[in-house]
């Protein structure tokens, strides 16, 4: 788990970090993956 108290003096260096994080982790998925997560965020209405 990573601790992201160090980030709570500024929140724009905390979202940085969060994207920079998830983008690292969608490079490393699978087609079939990056299309279950895709519908997935649409279904929820993150992908507008």
């Amino acid at each position: 788990m990573i601790d992201f108290a160090h980030f709570q003096l500024d929140p724009e260096v905390r979202k940085e970090e969060l994207i920079r994080l998830i983008e690292h982790a969608i490079r490393n998925l699978s087609a079939a993956e990056l299309e279950a997560l895709y519908y997935d965020m649409t279904v929820k209405g993150y992908m507008k």
